[in-house]
């Protein structure tokens, strides 16, 4: 296993393109916790993977709506849409779409119950509660469109934005559990007065739900399990097709057809998230191809230490030069007055440092510069009259501009420092597992170059750390 600090060397590397080009993928999900930028990725993803020519659909489930404003669309809804102005070639296509729970809800409804019994079951008030809000009802209604773009063989790739929500692992639980509600006991129980019918069913409502009737009821008040009763009875011939469903598309889930993508940001709390999701991935069999690392920051003078750059900017506030000679500087200044080397230090001369009496200007020097510059000086912006208080305030304010951007990568580095050891940490845990870092923006992304950008970003080979 490698050291914390043997850096990304000591792993694979995360080749995106080799992804997107393989048509054997069919399913790239993106998921990891919340905040990570994983609405981005996808949608890069997908601009990247249309214009290397294949069929692409993103589904998001984020309700912040990014993905419309990047793409050019005035808004998304349940179904796929056109990206116009991808610049692809053999064929190359992109659709995008955000995912409507309680319209896919409605749509499985109407799929699997005659149209009675559906509207009685749109109607109902328990399922308009169910469908607009239960737990876990989002994440189940995302596995349940993929499953139906996956069926459509409309796309050869989808790429999949998983909910926002506090745990990644939602989107892995939540069928399962949404699954197990509507096959469970409590579910058989509330069917099986429909069954019974009449007075008799009432009867054995009243005595094997006795006790939790008379919870619920104070609770919520009896309107509310009548609602339930009714909902259960109309919705009984479609229970066995949600679970079926769900385990059919947990399944596609697993198949080497699909690519799960962690994506975190070089922090401690998404790098932990994300390192439990890697090893759920693993106990579920799913097929994990790699983490990529989003937003990490860089400096292009990283040889310069945070401690040299806070030194060198303590140092030009004491009115100190730091590893610089006196270069040009005597030649501006006035004459000695004195044939011996000037003794002041720079605390005494904060402006500049005594020139040695060779470096004076000459006679001759002095009488062409008096009689030929009428213009302000362009080394100074000063007039013709402008004199040593002059100079000596535009070198301070240079020295403490540059003291504040010695401090600005002192600050930078500090960072820099900070994410890879965090990364280190994740790399040494899981040294098995490809990344690829993606290099933060100097700004948001709002457009198709911009997600044309991050895609480049993905694709990058690495830089050694």
């Amino acid at each position: 296993m490698p050291s914390a600090g043997a850096g990304l060397d000591a792993v694979p590397f995360l080749e995106i393109d080799p992804i997107l080009d393989d048509r054997g993928t069919r399913i790239i999900v993106c998921c990891g916790a919340g905040g990570v930028g994983k609405t981005t990725t996808a949608a890069a993803l997908g601009v990247r993977a249309a214009e290397r020519g294949r069929r692409v659909v993103v589904l998001t489930i984020d309700p912040a709506r990014r993905l419309a404003q990047s793409m050019g669309i005035d808004a998304l809804d349940n179904t796929p849409r056109k990206v116009d102005g991808i610049k692809g070639s053999d064929g190359g296509e992109l659709h995008a779409m955000m995912l409507d729970m309680k319209r896919t809800f409605d749509e499985i409804v109407e799929a699997h119950a005659e149209p009675a019994r559906a509207r009685a079951i749109l109607e109902n008030p328990f399922y308009q509660s169910l469908s607009a809000g239960f737990a876990g009802t989002q994440e189940y209604m995302a596995m349940e469109k993929l499953g139906q773009l996956r069926a459509r063989d409309e796309w050869d790739l989808i790429v999949v934005d998983t909910p926002p929500s506090r745990s990644a692992l939602d989107f892995l639980d939540a069928p399962k559990r949404l699954g197990s509600f509507l096959d469970g006991k409590f579910i058989k129980l509330l069917m099986a007065p429909a069954k019974v019918g009449g007075r008799a069913g009432m009867k054995f409502l009243n005595v094997g739900m006795s006790m939790m009737t008379g919870t619920l009821g104070k609770l919520l008040g009896g309107q509310f399990l009548g609602d339930v009763q009714t909902f259960v009875a109309a919705m009984d011939t479609m229970f066995g097709g949600f679970r079926t469903r769900a385990d059919a598309t947990y399944r596609l889930l697993q198949a080497p057809g699909t690519a799960f993508l962690v994506v975190a940001a070089p922090e401690r709390d998404a790098l932990r998230e994300a390192a439990y999701f890697v090893e759920r991935l693993a106990a579920e069999g799913m097929p994990l191809a790699g983490l990529v690392l989003n937003r990490v920051h860089g400096s292009g003078a990283a040889r310069l230490s945070a401690e040299r750059a806070r030194a060198a900017a303590e140092n030009l506030d004491e009115g100190r030069i730091v590893d610089q000679g006196p270069g040009k500087t005597g030649l501006r200044g006035a004459p000695a007055t004195s044939s011996e080397p000037s003794h002041a230090t720079a605390a005494d001369s904060p402006a500049r440092p005594s020139a040695a009496p060779e470096a004076a200007p000459t006679a001759d020097a002095t009488e062409e510069h008096s009689t030929t510059d009428t213009g302000p000086d362009t080394r100074t912006g000063a007039g013709p009259d402008a004199g040593p208080d002059h100079d000596a305030d535009h070198d301070t304010d240079i020295a403490r501009l540059t003291a504040g951007l010695l401090r600005l990568h002192a600050e930078r580095m500090r960072v820099l420092a900070r994410e890879q050891r965090t990364r280190d940490r994740f790399t040494a845990l899981h040294p098995e597992v490809a990344v690829t870092e993606v290099a933060a923006l100097p700004g948001d992304v709002h457009d198709l170059a911009g997600l044309r950008a991050i895609g480049e970003r993905l694709s990058s080979p690495r830089e050694r750390s």
